[in-house]
Order: structure tokens, then C-alpha cells, then sequence
């Protein structure tokens, strides 16, 4: 049977047993990062491979930079951490490890700097955040995605998630799946833990850095593999909230949500309503790698 485990305090332990105290300023102010890693179950091999792991460790490392926290760990032995605790765990279905850098100092007060840092990590499974089958329904929000000179757009900021949280309550209260996000300059910028294509004209486009996205990891992905396998390029632009209107297609990616087909915006169906042809030649290519059935891709996935 899996054993859920987590390593907290530099030390392996029991779920249960990973505790942290009320005290604890990230806690009561945010002042962590994280990342989100997903370990996909292969079945006909019996092995989880777990994504992208290196280029997960090497964000929480740039995101730790941002916020002065001091990870006193390089990303080998980040790497090989994750690997026992998964492990460990002895899960036979999808995944998702979180490792979180944060100020563990038990204080009351507002700052980032004398304090002190620690590192966890958990596993539990995990399977489809969102509908990959049907595609999902989308609205614009009516929270603005935080400004970079707010809080920093490319470190994943666990205090930044209260913006998502509220743009995620208000779409799924109001019937949507899923809400999009725009930026202050009323730029489309990100779901509430996605980045956002659109197909039109035969290439993708996609918000740049520039409109406060996270730099996504799946994103990351998505692009190569449009280029790679499809021939597709992809064109990192300011995107306006009418263009997912008149999209061919749209499509949303993230670690939590894969691939997945936006099929309505504010009750407006994009392309003919379904998921597009280009986004389910991606889907297809997509799982083949995360599950370790592309030879090409094999160097992307630790296999546990």
C-alpha cells in the first residue's frame, strides 16, 4: 500500500507527522515559494517519470533569489531528495510533489530579512485538474493579475495565489471552469494557474513575459514541441481580450492542467466549440512525453 511521506526539516518522515507551527511567518504572511511537479504513471511499464524535474528546481532556485531566501541546497541534491521521497511513497497512479522554500521563523512581523529558511516537500496524487476530455469554459475575470512591480511575476510567490484564488472562486461562482486573467494594461495575461495560447493563422500566440505571466514549464514545452514536431512558431505578443474571441483555437497549459482546450470565452465558443485539431495533435504529444513513451523526449523525464 503507498505511504504518503514528506521531507521537512531536512529529514524524511510520515505525512502526518510533517508539521509546521501557527506561528510560522510564511504561514501568516506568504513569504514562501514553490513548485508544482507532476510524476505521470506509465502502465505498461510500471514506473512513474516525473517531469521536468531539474528545470522545476532551477525556477525554485531563481524564485528563492527574488524573495532572499537562502536554499541551502544545489539541484542535484534537490533532485535527489524528490527522487527517494517519491519513492518512497510508492504511489502506481499520477502524482504531484510540491516543494516549498519559506521563512520558517516563528515571528510576528513584516519583513523578508533576518529570518530563517527552511525547505519542504510532500507528495499525493493527483490526476486531471481540469477537463481534458471536453475542454473547459472560460471568463474574464474581473481581478487584474498582480503587477511585477507588485509582487515579482516570476517567482512562484505562495501569497501571490490569493489573486488566483479569488479569479478562480469568482469564474467557477458565476458557472465557468476557469478564469483569465488580464494585466493592468488590460493585456490578456494568465489563468488562475495557466498560461494561455491561441491558434491563428497556422502559428501560436502566446502573452509575453512582459504581461506579468509566470514563465511556465509546460509552456516551455508546448513551444518546443509546436516547433519540433508540428512546424508550428510560436509569436510572443500582447494579446487583446477580443482576440480569444475570434481564435481558431485556444488552449490553456500548466503543470496542474497539461494540456487542456478552452471551447467557450464569456459565452463566446471558440472555433466551432470543440477542442481544435491543432491542440489535440499537441495533447497527444504532450502525454506521450510525460509519460515517458517518447524516446525523443526521454531526457525530460526521471524515471522512479
Amino acid at each position: 500500500m503507498p505511504t504518503p511521506y514528506a521531507y521537512l526539516r531536512k529529514q524524511f518522515m510520515p505525512l502526518a507527522e510533517a508539521k509546521i507551527g501557527v506561528m510560522t511567518h510564511a504561514f501568516n504572511y506568504g513569504t514562501g515559494c514553490f513548485e508544482g511537479i507532476r510524476g505521470n504513471w506509465n502502465e505498461g511499464q510500471e514506473k512513474l517519470f516525473i517531469f521536468r524535474l531539474r528545470d522545476h528546481f532551477h525556477r525554485l532556485h531563481n524564485s528563492c533569489r527574488i524573495l532572499s531566501i537562502d536554499l541551502p541546497y544545489t539541484e542535484d541534491e534537490l533532485c535527489d531528495v524528490a527522487v527517494k521521497l517519491v519513492g518512497m511513497c510508492g504511489y502506481s497512479e499520477d502524482i504531484y510533489l510540491r516543494p516549498i522554500a519559506y521563512k520558517s521563523s516563528e515571528v510576528v512581523g513584516v519583513r523578508m530579512h533576518n529570518l530563517d529558511d527552511d525547505l519542504l516537500m510532500y507528495v499525493t496524487p493527483f490526476g486531471a485538474y481540469l477537463d481534458l476530455e471536453k475542454g473547459i469554459r472560460c471568463m474574464t475575470s474581473s481581478w487584474r493579475r498582480v503587477d511585477d512591480m507588485t509582487i515579482p511575476a516570476r517567482a512562484k510567490v505562495t501569497g501571490l495565489y490569493i489573486n488566483s484564488a479569488l479569479a478562480k472562486t469568482e469564474a467557477q461562482t458565476s458557472g465557468f471552469d476557469e478564469a483569465i486573467m488580464l494585466n493592468q494594461q488590460g493585456h490578456v495575461s494568465e489563468g488562475s494557474g495557466e498560461n494561455i495560447f491561441i491558434v491563428e493563422g497556422g502559428r501560436l500566440l502566446t502573452p509575453p513575459p512582459a504581461d506579468n505571466i509566470l514563465i511556465g514549464i509546460t509552456r516551455d514545452t508546448v513551444i518546443q514541441l509546436a516547433r519540433d514536431e508540428l512546424g508550428m512558431e510560436t509569436v510572443e505578443r500582447a494579446i487583446a481580450r477580443s482576440e480569444l474571441y475570434t481564435a481558431d483555437e485556444c488552449f490553456m497549459t500548466g503543470t496542474a492542467a497539461h494540456v487542456t482546450s478552452v471551447i467557450d470565452v464569456d459565452r463566446r465558443p471558440i472555433g466551432n466549440g470543440k477542442t481544435g485539431e491543432v491542440t489535440a495533435r499537441l495533447q497527444k504529444l504532450y502525454f506521450d512525453v510525460i509519460r515517458g513513451r517518447n524516446e525523443k523526449y526521454a531526457h525530460w523525464c526521471t524515471p522512479v
